[in-house]
């Protein structure tokens, strides 16, 4: 395909994109939550041809700083769907959403760098909700991981034979989100290898029944929330591979809290109905597990990823 080349000298975007947790418990590669944690990213168009990346934050020196970088390989994702030739580009990011912990942050650089694209390309092509969506799958390949993040909220994400679709709720505003970070990294590829790939009919039927209810406590009666996130799909036969988030699972759920794997984990996602039981969750954490946890009482993000225009010499952090 031939790429057309448009004049886009001058311009300049600011992007933030909220951390996600995926799955909820039951209801896996379906459900994500969007969470107050956010990696900000400004992009400046240059006269040179190719890419360059100043990270600070998270990944700072670990992360690609060329055209390899994956919010640049999105930018360049979007451009050519488009048809149009990616311009010089100058990326300062701010991260900090942990990197392989289960809280979307290669869904987040995904995000980021369709985000940005959508903004540089302000007046010359239009990009709806769905367009959006259906570019981050393409290069994340579960809708589930990505909704929340660009959308914000609760989302309901599945897929059609026309691409991923999505439906977005408002969470409760009991709802109280703590985050449990460990020090080590999981692998997704390696969480998704421990699924079978079939399961009992009983424990399809039991997943069916908490996913509804899980919905229905998120928007509607947080005093649901500890029965709702029961899941018999996934958590257990990743169990072996995150024995720590496991034991302290067990530990959560059996004092009463909501407690589940965080997308492929190894973080902790414990879905509290008020403030007062995410402070007795912490609590318990802080003085019964056996390794250590970061804790992050985060609020839902309601707004997902948003892109604002930036002065094109701007020299300092991205904007919030």
């Amino acid at each position: 395909m031939t790429l057309r080349t448009v004049d886009l000298r001058g311009r300049a975007v600011a992007v933030k994109v909220p951390a996600t947790s995926a799955n909820l418990g039951p209801g896996f590669d379906t459900l994500g939550l969007s969470l107050a944690l956010y990696d900000e990213l400004r992009v400046a168009v240059r006269d040179e041809p190719g890419a360059t990346v100043q990270v600070t934050g998270v990944g700072a020196g670990e992360v690609p700083t060329d055209e390899t970088n994956l919010v640049v390989r999105a930018i360049a994702h979007t451009f050519e769907s488009v048809g149009i030739a990616l311009p010089g580009l100058d990326l300062q990011a701010r991260n900090s959403i942990p990197h392989g912990r289960g809280l979307g942050s290669s869904g987040a650089a995904i995000v980021s760098g369709i985000m940005a694209a959508k903004g540089l390309l302000e007046g010359v092509v239009e990009f709806d909700s769905q367009t959006l969506l259906a570019l981050a799958n393409d290069m994340e390949g579960h809708p589930d991981n990505v909704a929340p993040a660009l959308f914000g909220g609760l989302t309901i994400a599945w897929v059609t034979p026309d691409g991923p679709r999505f439906k977005k709720l408002i969470v409760h505003r009991g709802v109280s989100p703590l985050v449990l970070v460990p020090e080590h990294v999981m692998s997704t590829a390696l969480a998704r290898s421990l699924q079978p790939q079939s399961v009992p009919h009983e424990d399809a039927v039991f997943n069916v029944s908490r996913s509804a209810l899980l919905v229905a406590a998120l928007i509607q009666s947080p005093e649901l929330l500890h029965a709702a996130t029961e899941d018999k799909l996934h958590q257990s036969y990743r169990a072996s591979a995150m024995p720590e988030t496991d034991s302290l699972i067990t530990l959560l759920r059996s004092n009463g809290f909501a407690a589940v794997v965080s997308g492929a984990g190894p973080s902790i996602l414990v879905l509290c109905s008020d403030p007062s039981q995410r402070l007795a969750a912490a609590e318990l954490v802080a003085s019964e597990a056996k390794t250590a946890w970061q804790p992050l009482m985060l609020a839902v993000d309601f707004k997902g990823a948003t892109v604002t225009a930036a002065p094109a010499d701007e020299a300092d952090t991205p904007a919030a």
